[in-house]
């Protein structure tokens, strides 16, 4: 596993600039009380990153029939896993929400369309990671879900329609997976052994990001057919990595923070486009 540099970035957003948009491979939900090499490159990207009003998290873990944004200004803590060691039940990681920012983005996807929502809250998805990026918990949160219904090309273009938010402030980060396949998976967290299907798929979808090839991210499955089937059997962990190649500017690049796998089957490639 590597981590590596995330690229310029400074304590606050001037006037006129673009947050940047980021990918985070975030795989177990371990390591939301680990200190390893992945958690320390999160710490190291809240560190660089120019502080956000609000941050916008697409997570792989909230998959809903219809689109939605949470809608609460104080959202729950959502422990969406099992059998893990009782300290993972005991972090406490609870963000404002913002209702207003959540309007904004509902505005913005009036033609989807959106709607808030008070029955989800903020999912590991989102907390494992902003609480090694923010541990002061001082920044409002918001989610939007993944429409179960929709194909890739849906979700691309509608990730477009929140560019604007960029502009206002608003962090937007993908929480998934390139790689994700449970039924495969070593149990060694670390583990090195990693099957070829995977470390193909990866560094293919690696290929597309730096040429910009959103077109053959988005027909993954017809152009990797054979490594696609076992990377991303389902698609939920893979979505938010599209938000996030969506919402790239002319000019901007994609810097890798973290590359590497967890469990053998799990890819943690991270990413800022910048």
């Amino acid at each position: 596993m590597k981590a590596s540099p995330a690229g310029k970035g400074g304590p606050g957003q001037q006037p006129g600039d673009i947050m940047p948009v980021v990918f985070i491979g975030h795989g177990s939900p371990m390591n939301a009380i680990q200190d390893n090499d992945f958690t320390r490159s999160l710490d190291k990207l809240g560190k660089t990153l120019p502080k956000p009003k609000v941050i916008l998290c697409v997570s792989a873990h909230w998959v809903s029939e219809g689109t939605f944004i949470t809608g609460s200004e104080n959202p729950e803590q959502i422990y969406d896993f099992d059998g893990f060691p009782d300290q993972l039940y005991k972090v406490k990681y609870r963000p404002k929400g913002s209702v207003a920012a959540a309007k904004e983005v509902e505005k913005l996807l009036a033609g989807v369309p959106a709607k808030l929502s008070t029955e989800w809250g903020t999912d590991h998805g989102t907390w494992s990671i902003l609480r090694h990026m923010y541990p002061k918990c001082d920044i409002p949160v918001i989610q939007l879900s993944l429409d179960v219904g929709k194909p890739e090309r849906w979700h691309y273009e509608t990730a477009k329609r929140l560019l604007s938010l960029r502009k206002q402030g608003v962090l937007i980060i993908g929480s998934g997976n390139i790689v994700h396949n449970l039924s495969m998976i070593d149990w060694g967290q670390f583990s090195e052994k990693t099957p070829d299907w995977a470390l193909e798929f990866d560094a293919e979808t690696k290929k597309r990001l730096d040429t910009g090839d959103d077109e053959g991210l988005i027909d993954y499955a017809k152009k990797d057919a054979r490594a696609a089937a076992y990377a991303v059997p389902t698609n939920e962990h893979y979505l938010p990595m599209l938000y996030a190649a969506a919402l790239r500017q002319k000019g901007e690049k994609v810097s890798y923070f973290y590359e590497g796998f967890q469990h053998g089957s799990i890819s943690m490639r991270s990413f800022v486009i910048q």
